[in-house]
């Protein structure tokens, strides 16, 4: 099949999905997600495999049989979600402000007072998607800086989800200019920092005890202009509501040294991001090869690789 028939095949799967469950009650849709996440696991043992495979690493007292069951229902919720955003797309903005319970709203208003910009650090955990929409409407519209996806059709329903409330999408090819531009105008930018990086594009700090090569870019921007860093994140409820956390603004002081800083705030903010993977496995994208990239040598670890420039670290595809 070429690249051309895939691409149109996709698009026309995600249309027949959003069409047949748009009118759904929506605990329906979301049963029709878990469902049709669990059907993927069935055709995809490759990436539930991997999935087992990571939580064995992070998880290492749990069985077998655990880490199993934990990946499948990865799968699940991630079509739970994905279903969850086709049917959001129709629907009015009251009803979804009504399925959101927030923690901690006052962190964001105390970031957002001190007039720096605020950049929103957050992961592929729970329904992020929902969370940068929402957050256009309940506090301020926001850039999301966003790798395209390969599918053109597809990356203009997802951009129209995004923007619904007033947000802008922030391309990774241009994504300095336009990061800096709003931080100076004491704006919001939302990036996401839990994927595997190459080693040239960031530093190795511990995720789950392992060497993670992760993305300099948002503690690089809070060392550069001096913004806030507001870990956030939004975890599915078993009621079909989300909770919408905003923790604690990120406080830090310099050592002189930017690359020291640098280091330290991105293993805070990855720290706090395995904490929210800790208390809900199944709401984390581990299917993503999150420690594929290592370092030459595990002599000591972390192992700190060259600091680079927040543009070559803004790969924070939604």
């Amino acid at each position: 099949m070429t690249r051309e028939k895939r691409y149109a095949l996709e698009a026309r799967a995600a249309a027949i999905v959003q069409a047949a469950v748009r009118h759904l009650p929506r605990p329906w849709a979301l049963a029709l997600g878990r469902a049709l996440g669990r059907w993927l696991a069935d055709l995809d043992p490759r990436h539930v495999g991997i999935a087992a495979e990571n939580l064995r690493q992070a998880f290492p007292h749990w069985d077998g049989p655990r880490r199993l069951r934990t990946a499948r229902a990865v799968y699940a919720h991630f079509g739970q979600t994905l279903v969850d955003i086709l049917w959001m797309a129709d629907q009015p903005k009251e009803r979804l402000l009504a399925l959101i319970v927030e923690e901690g709203r006052e962190n964001v208003d105390r970031a957002r007072a001190a007039g720096k910009g605020v950049v929103y650090v957050s992961a592929h955990f729970g329904n992020w998607e929902f969370y940068a929409l929402a957050f256009g409407w309940m506090g301020e519209t926001v850039g999301l800086v966003a790798r395209p996806l390969d599918n053109p059709a597809l990356e203009a329903r997802l951009t129209a989800f995004r923007t619904r409330s007033g947000n802008t999408v922030i391309s990774k090819r241009r994504a300095l200019q336009d990061i800096l531009r709003l931080l100076r105008q004491g704006a919001g930018v939302a990036i996401l920092v839990d994927q595997n990086v190459q080693e040239q594009d960031g530093i190795f700090v511990e995720f789950f005890g392992r060497p993670a090569a992760t993305t300099t870019v948002a503690a690089a921007l809070a060392v550069k202009t001096g913004c806030a860093l507001v870990p956030v994140h939004c975890e599915a409820r078993p009621d079909g509501r989300y909770t919408f956390v905003y923790g604690r603004p990120v406080e830090w002081t310099t050592t002189g040294s930017r690359e020291a800083d640098i280091a330290r705030l991105t293993q805070e903010l990855t720290t706090e991001i395995e904490s929210w993977v800790r208390a809900r496995p199944e709401q984390w994208l581990w299917m993503h090869r999150r420690w594929k990239t290592q370092p030459r040598t595990t002599a000591e670890v972390p192992v700190t690789a060259a600091t680079p420039t927040p543009a070559a670290t803004a790969d924070t595809s939604g």
